[in-house]
């Protein structure tokens, strides 16, 4: 093929590639546009993986490397992406740790292959490019993991503090910073190099340690965004214009996503990275201390079938228990008697933004019907029943009224202002902040105890058996 030609259809493909990125985010916005989102994210990285194997640095003789890379990465990621809904925070950052490695990797075999040409190819810019990819890169590599274990119970997901912790975590950065520099300065100085490198795998480590569970999912979006930013720095190193702008894509969105899930958990950036969230007793969430009152399932769907408004609030339990089929079903049963149902979605529920939303369209309940926590909060003091399904913290009076809990401040849904509270846990252990909820020993608040998938059907086949004698 004609250089020139040859040429022009790369970068012809690479701004394809750009193009269906950025439609691809446009479209992940909204569910009803969500798949043809995902569709233009695959098509968009097969158009760029076709146009680099069109670069003339890629030899024939390499292909074969390359199938079998492609071969590798298809045996790890297909099973990766077969893990059930409630896994995919983990499986989010486990994908990060492993474009944080890529990026740590590539810009490490680049700064010893020119440093074995002679160097000349090491100029500053290229020097820093390739310093700033190999710390977020591999900070973001170790950092993933950690957040994965932690996600996974694999770690502990309580903060992990020392004293002088924060001093030993920017002194391990600065020390990656100075050694990037230098090398800035002189690229020769080719024993600094291991060193910026274990100052960033440590760096990842103890910038995750003292993080709570609760705000892994936020430190998530974060990782995602110095991830992009790696690729951002890659993009430079191989003067890669697809990787500079889908790493832009990438780092922008996962900052928004952070800014995001932090607002909605009344969290700062600084509290969230250097913070100890989830520290504190298991009694400091609740100063109600009254005793709990239960109800069976029959009688839970009994109080439902006398009211004209049900609010229902989904939370983790439903989606570790995979409920949200029989939801549908006690949705079916409800509106049937003309009671109008709702679904109150916290920003935050469950582990990952938009968690509960695809879990509902999964069992097709109507999206009309999903209500965001500001609009529905205003309509609390009206609503008989408030049903809620496995949330916890999300729905803890506690951060309105006590101001010594953790959580004082974010913002909730205001499931304690509606006339009747029908709670669905296992048990009464605490949420993932750690602390216990209000809402449960309040004199409107009947627990109904058990696995949510079994306990929503049971509503359903009572709703089902009434409707069927009348």
């Amino acid at each position: 093929m004609n250089p020139e030609y040859r040429d022009l259809l790369i970068q012809c493909s690479y701004l394809a590639a750009s193009v269906l990125f950025i439609f691809s985010l446009k479209w992940m916005n909204s569910p009803l546009t969500a798949r043809r989102g995902v569709f233009s994210g695959v098509f968009a990285m097969l158009i760029g993986v076709g146009g680099t194997l069109l670069n003339p640095s890629v030899a024939v003789s390499q292909l074969p490397w390359i199938a079998l890379a492609i071969m590798v990465g298809a045996l790890i990621g297909v099973p990766l992406s077969l893990v059930p809904l409630t896994a995919v925070p983990q499986r989010t950052a486990l994908s990060h740790a492993f474009g944080g490695l890529a990026a740590g990797l590539v810009g490490t075999a680049k700064y010893y292959l020119w440093i074995h040409e002679g160097g000349e190819m090491l100029t500053g810019f290229r020097t820093f490019a390739i310093s700033a990819e190999v710390i977020l890169g591999f900070l973001t590599f170790t950092g993933s993991l950690m957040a994965t274990g932690k996600l996974q119970e694999i770690l502990p997901g309580r903060p992990i503090t020392y004293r002088g912790q924060l001093i030993v975590n920017f002194l391990t950065l600065g020390g990656a910073i100075a050694c990037a520099v230098a090398l800035v300065i002189n690229p020769q100085w080719t024993f600094l190099f291991p060193i910026l490198v274990i100052l960033s795998l440590a760096f990842g480590v103890m910038l995750i340690v003292p993080i709570g569970g609760a705000d892994m999912p936020t430190v998530i979006a974060l990782l995602n965004s110095y991830a992009g930013l790696s690729a951002v720095a890659m993009g430079f190193v191989l003067d890669n214009k697809l990787l500079i702008i889908a790493g832009a894509l990438d780092g922008s969105s996962g900052l928004i996503l952070s800014i995001i899930m932090c607002k909605a958990m009344n969290r700062s950036f600084s509290n969230v990275l250097f913070g100890a969230f989830g520290t504190v007793s298991a009694s400091a969430g609740s100063d109600a201390g009254g005793a709990v009152k239960s109800a069976s399932p029959s009688e839970a769907a009994e109080i439902m079938e006398q009211a004209d408004t049900v609010v229902i609030v989904p939370g983790y339990g439903m989606a570790v228990a995979q409920a949200q089929h029989r939801v549908r079903e006690l949705y079916d049963q409800l509106t049937k008697r003309g009671i109008n149902v709702k679904f109150a979605i916290h920003p935050v529920a469950g582990r990952m933004p938009g968690h509960m939303n695809v879990l509902l369209a999964e069992a097709d309940i109507p999206y009309d019907d999903l209500i965001e926590m500001e609009e529905i909060n205003p309509e609390m003091p009206q609503v008989d029943v408030v049903l809620v399904l496995g949330a916890n913290d999300v729905v803890n009076p506690a951060a309105k009224n006590n101001p010594g809990s953790p959580i004082h401040g974010m913002p909730i849904i205001e499931a304690d202002k509606a006339r009747t509270v029908l709670a669905v846990k296992r048990s009464m252990k605490p949420g993932f902040a750690g602390i216990d909820n209000d809402l449960y020993t309040l004199d409107k608040t009947l627990m109904v105890f058990g696995d949510a998938k079994a306990v929503v059907g049971d509503m359903a086949k009572t709703l089902a058996g009434d409707s069927g004698m009348h």
